[in-house]
């Protein structure tokens, strides 16, 4: 994964803090705290941080902690990387908005294949939505924002619309689909480690049902261009955090050398060093050492 991400970028924007914030259904909603200054950054600076912090909030949700720690790892997680995004990855396109409708792949979030643009914009704004207007295939989107989100609106006015309506203060991710996604990515993990390394290879029909797992859920693909900067540099067209982390979980399982792993002892995600290390750490792979 080193190798292969040595020159490219991406770019994604987060926020200096979140708040958890119920609407008026009782649903928690992760905002922009208010006050809070948007920056933006680039994601595969931290590549090997962002995926085992993500791995690591999915191996809690899998522990079963409590809602409340589970928020407060779900808050750290943003505020050094930013909202996954949800909006823009779960149709078939990130330009959504150029379109009639929102069509969806098969996901674990929409159980419907199309819906209104507005009625699913809505389901990112839980308290105060944009001043946007749709009609057919054409849209009027207007921004009264303050001087910070007038900045990001032309900072990334190349990006798709809905890329650049994720990115403003209004905008939130409900807490259950947050932890569904976390979820999912420690699944894959999991699943793997199950899959190939248990004593007894899984019956067929077993083996099967973890290859469906595997390939349940479909997202639209990130794109890619090259900029000539200080040297030739791969930058990639996101649309969204969680496509990146995605992205970068996938390579780590199939990283030769770095591999992704679970720790034998405690169970936790790791990067490893070399291929044959089954412990995330010292201590856990002293514990397992008898005492004289």
């Amino acid at each position: 994964m080193k190798s292969l991400f040595e020159h490219t970028s991406a770019s994604w924007v987060r926020y200096s803090d979140y708040d958890w914030i119920k609407n008026a259904d009782g649903d928690w909603y992760l905002v922009p705290a208010e006050g809070a200054s948007p920056k933006p950054y680039d994601p595969m600076m931290d590549k090997e941080g962002l995926v085992l912090a993500a791995m690591e909030i999915g191996w809690r949700i899998f522990q079963k902690k409590p809602d409340d720690e589970i928020k407060a790892h779900i808050r750290a997680f943003a505020c050094k990387y930013g909202l996954l995004g949800i909006m823009t990855a779960l149709p078939t396109t990130a330009n959504f908005i150029d379109y009639e409708k929102v069509y969806f792949p098969k996901n674990d979030l929409i159980p419907v294949e199309v819906m209104e643009t507005t009625d699913y914009l809505s389901l990112f704004y839980p308290f105060r939505m944009p001043d946007f207007k749709k009609q057919g295939i054409e849209s009027v989107w207007n921004n009264t924002g303050d001087v910070a989100e007038q900045a990001l609106i032309m900072t990334y006015q190349s990006e798709p619309q809905a890329v650049i309506m994720s990115f403003l203060r209004d905008y939130g991710e409900p807490y259950e689909w947050l932890v569904s996604v976390f979820k999912d990515w420690a699944f894959t993990l999991f699943t793997t480690k199950f899959y190939y390394e248990r004593k007894k290879r899984p019956d067929a029909e077993t083996r099967e049902l973890y290859e469906q797992g595997m390939a349940a859920f479909e997202d639209n693909a990130p794109t890619y261009h090259l900029e000539l900067r200080d040297r030739p540099t791969l930058v990639w067209d996101f649309h969204s955090l969680l496509l990146n982390v995605k992205l970068l979980i996938f390579l780590a399982l199939t990283d030769e050398n770095n591999p992704l792993k679970v720790c034998r002892k405690c169970g936790k995600p790791f990067i490893a060093s070399k291929p044959a290390d089954k412990y995330c750490s010292e201590d856990c792979r002293g514990k397992r050492k008898k005492a004289p």
